[in-house]
């Protein structure tokens, strides 16, 4: 080993009073638009703003593993998009609708776990793709995306707190949702400020119950496909009767109602592969980032795919898309399609086994809740996009304060109990709905306009820690249609009759976006980064290495492919 390396995963190098690289700084703004200093005021600032005379130390320690990140992206995106909102999807769409909506999203999310790939092994960040935004596109953009994105996180803890509650409530009726909301509330905040290293191990166990879970029931599925169960041989029966396609909407005309049922499901199912991205939050803390994030998105991406489209099929094989029990306004088992798929078999004891997954389900996802959306917070505000105070962080390498106010959100979750304050609660998950959206678009943007920095320095391609195929033109692809998502995802609008309610629950968040990112834009005069300009090197590790071994007996083989 060269004598410059190291063998302990350094920590992040990006602080929130770090000196300019530029004569006016990473942007030209610092804490919310002010003007930058020199580099001794800026440290003398950090001084000031330490607790108990101590100097805050913004930096995150990379405790991660490249199973704990492959398995955070896992826990965050399946679900109870899969596990219950799935069969809403069969029911619009149809079994074959569905499926090919879901395969066709898929290829989009592979678009941007791509971008995003490629530039955050070359620079692994706290913030990820909310600085990449800022650094490479426009700061006004990283700040607008950024907060939109917290928001998302911080609002849907207060959305999983309350599903908790009514999961319970599936085995006993009487129990008031409040009591579960107050408990998992202190325990998933309690979590979270524990180092990152316990984060991700309770997050692989979680994400490990999810997925025996999924493979369990693609087992189940075949066998009563098979004729197992009390209705016989399917195969695939429902694909002819009921059909492959489902019509919606549209009454007139069935090829136009099919068409509006599969792009529901195309819009809808966005919505369930969202949380994908959390690979990038998480590469600021994980070891070795220019080998763990390359393999993680690789190995992530073809899982999650494979679990989601597999599971969309088996259910249409095993469920008609015109059951009755597909479309429910309940939260717990009763409303999953593997339960109903059960139910028709005549398997009874399947509905609690559900239930149960289901509360690992919402309190793995709660958790992922708290720690991306403080994670984010604490990119913010290294950024100057949010105050200084966000970025503090423990000598364990937890920003605390980011934590603490993220986590706070949740507490909206107490609004359900009322059937007024439901109503308030409702608006604001709506106003995050959309917003996972608006980040993909930013990742396919922000790794175009990397592309361009990496052209300006005469950078070829071939020198990045990881390269992936057909890019940059999966980055335009992926622009293309989150950008047609956005625009039309709220077209039920519009039908029959035009709604002014539908219509603002569905375009509120990209408003308040476009609001965020003017008002930015026209406070402090931000202009386009200039490729030859951006940022590539704050928060590389190119200087950096890390010792990895290498199983070597047989027993170390089979635990290390675990």
């Amino acid at each position: 080993m060269a004598p410059d390396e190291v063998t302990e995963a350094p920590q992040v190098e990006i602080t929130a009073a770090d000196p300019p690289t530029s004569g006016k700084g990473k942007f030209g703004i610092k804490a919310f638009g002010k003007k930058d200093k020199s580099a001794n005021a800026q440290e003398q600032d950090v001084e000031k703003d330490g607790m108990g005379g101590d100097t805050p130390e913004p930096e995150l320690q990379r405790k991660l593993k490249s199973r704990h990140l492959q398995m955070i992206a896992i826990g965050g995106t399946i679900g109870t998009g899969l596990f219950i909102s799935s069969g809403t999807a069969i029911a619009n769409s149809g079994p074959a609708g569905a499926l090919i909506a879901y395969i066709f999203v898929g290829s989009i999310v592979y678009s941007v776990m791509t971008s995003l790939g490629e530039v955050a092994t070359y620079i692994p960040i706290p913030g990820s793709f909310t600085t990449y935004a800022a650094r490479l596109v426009d700061p006004s953009l990283g700040f607008a995306m950024g907060w939109i994105y917290w928001f998302n996180w911080a609002s849907t803890f207060a959305v999983e707190l309350t599903a908790t509650g009514l999961i319970i409530q599936f085995w006993d009726k009487d129990l008031s949702i409040a009591i579960f909301i107050a408990i998992f509330w202190v325990l998933i905040t309690l979590l979270n400020f524990l180092p990152v290293g316990f984060y991700g191990e309770l997050e692989f166990w979680f994400s490990l119950i999810k997925v025996i879970t999924v493979l369990g029931f693609m087992i189940f599925a075949i066998c009563i496909d098979a004729g197992v169960g009390q209705q016989g041989y399917l195969g695939f029966k429902y694909y002819h009767t009921p059909g492959a396609f489902a019509p919606y909407l549209i009454e007139n005309n069935d090829a136009t109602a099919k068409f509006v049922g599969f792009w529901a499901v195309l819009i809808q199912a966005g919505f369930s592969y969202q949380g994908t991205e959390l690979v990038g939050v998480a590469a600021g803390e994980t070891e070795n980032p220019q080998v763990t994030v390359p393999s993680a998105i690789r190995k992530t991406f073809i899982r999650i795919l494979v679990f989601f489209v597999l599971t969309i099929f088996f259910i249409g094989l095993l469920v008609p898309y015109d059951n009755p029990n597909l479309i429910s306004d309940t939260n717990d088992a009763s409303a999953s399609p593997m339960v109903i798929a059960a139910n028709l078999a005549g398997v009874k004891v399947l509905p609690h086994i559900i239930n149960a997954v289901l509360l690992t389900v919402v309190l793995s996802a709660a958790n992922s809740n708290v720690y991306s959306g403080s994670r984010v917070l604490l990119g913010l505000a290294q950024e100057g996009f949010a105050p200084k105070i966000f970025g503090w962080v423990t000598k364990k390498g937890v920003p605390w304060i980011s934590v603490t106010f993220t986590a706070l959100f949740g507490l909206l979750a107490f609004m359900n109990v009322s059937n007024s304050g439901g109503t308030v609660f409702n608006w604001l998950v709506n106003i995050s709905g959309v917003a996972g959206f608006i980040c993909w678009c930013s990742i396919n943007l922000s790794h175009i306009a990397f592309m361009r920095a990496l052209k300006a320095r005469d950078l070829s391609r071939d020198t990045l820690p990881y390269k992936a195929i057909w890019q940059p033109w999966l980055a335009y692809y992926g622009l293309f249609f989150n950008t047609l998502i956005i625009l039309t995802q709220g077209f039920t609008a519009w039908i029959p009759t035009f709604n002014v309610s539908d219509f603002w629950v569905a375009y509120i968040c990209p408003i308040l976006f476009v609001i965020l990112y003017l008002g930015h834009k026209l406070v402090y005069r931000t202009s386009f980064v200039d490729p030859l300009q951006a940022d590539l090197d704050t928060g590389r590790l190119q200087n950096f290495s890390w010792e990895t071994s290498t199983p070597k007996t047989w027993q170390e083989r089979i635990r290390e492919r675990i």
